[in-house]
């Protein structure tokens, strides 16, 4: 036993999610639509800096998806909460993604858009008030789905996908998670502990929290084994994604060989250190490249899919 005092989560007061403002609705989202001229809009962008580094993301998302190449996209859970899932969805029933990782923040709100059309707290207001994060539902259907996939021997995301669907979530179109499951590509989520609000429950258990989230870093480690010609892109994961994927990329070359020859992209609203680091240069330093794209996800994400799915 600890010689040190722990707090009793059993103690803590949770209120229904519809009892909470929510700044992000599911009617505000996105929705993919044809763009006739948008290939030959990007072939008259100049050929240099952001511009060029577009085209060469579109061409390596288009190489990769026709050599049948691993396309990995790693999401923070900004990702979802401005409105682009549509998007990503559409990519990844046509070949532009064959894999999702995300911390664990967007797994949540992803959970919450699908049931409930709504996510995205007022984290000022209800911090003061002592109930930030203290929703009931969510943490109640998450530790179900989490207690199934442990017996079951999934991941994070595979159970999360798959409980989504059965529970027939009134928005699960626009769920990555869910439409993850259906297309039969892997979702792997990537927990930091303390560092979501399911942490803060009573029924939080850290064994299956690490269980299923360590068969996840493996599943990623075992889709980046072959990597060659493929890509990834970091969509808005600051630090915990930029980890992962060194340690995962490492376990891939340990225990393989060489992974080498792959494009990553690093589209945000700043470059941090460790995307550059970690995404960027590091991976990349001897074969390969590596593209910066610098801007907002809710813009960023409708181009990428305009210029990849073009009408």
């Amino acid at each position: 036993m600890s010689r040190y005092r722990e707090i009793d989560l059993a103690a803590v007061r949770t209120v229904s999610i519809q009892e909470r403002e929510n700044k992000v609705q599911r009617r505000q989202f996105g929705r993919p639509a044809p763009w006739p001229g948008a290939v030959a809009w990007m072939e008259a962008l100049p050929d240099l800096l952001a511009a060029q580094n577009l085209k060469q993301l579109v061409a390596a998302l288009r190489a990769a998806r026709d050599r049948r190449r691993p396309v990995v996209f790693m999401l923070g859970g900004h990702v979802m909460k401005c409105g682009v899932s549509p998007y990503l969805v559409d990519l990844a029933r046509q070949g532009f993604i064959t894999h999702f990782a995300s911390n664990g923040s967007l797994s949540i709100h992803d959970v919450e858009v699908s049931l409930f059309g709504r996510t995205s707290e007022d984290v000022a207001d209800t911090l003061e008030r002592g109930v930030f994060g203290m929703v009931r539902e969510t943490p109640e259907f998450m530790f179900r789905a989490f207690a199934t996939g442990a017996s079951r021997a999934e991941g994070m995301g595979e159970c999360l996908g798959r409980a989504l669907l059965e529970a027939a979530a009134p928005n699960a179109d626009c769920s990555l998670l869910a439409q993850a499951y259906a297309l039969e590509i892997p979702f792997t989520v990537h927990v930091s502990l303390g560092g979501d609000i399911l942490h803060q429950h009573p029924g939080a258990d850290g064994a299956i929290l690490g269980e299923l989230s360590l068969r996840d870093f493996r599943i990623l480690a075992a889709t980046l084994v072959a990597l060659e010609g493929g890509v990834v892109v970091n969509l808005g994961s600051a630090v915990v994604m930029p980890e992962v994927f060194l340690k995962a990329l490492t376990v891939a070359r340990n225990t393989r060989g060489p992974v080498q020859g792959f494009t990553t992209a690093n589209l945000d609203m700043i470059q941090h250190y460790r995307p550059v680091e970690n995404v960027l240069r590091r991976p990349t330093q001897t074969s390969g490249q590596s593209l910066p794209i610098t801007g907002h996800h809710e813009i960023l994400v409708p181009l990428l899919h305009a210029l990849l799915t073009p009408a």
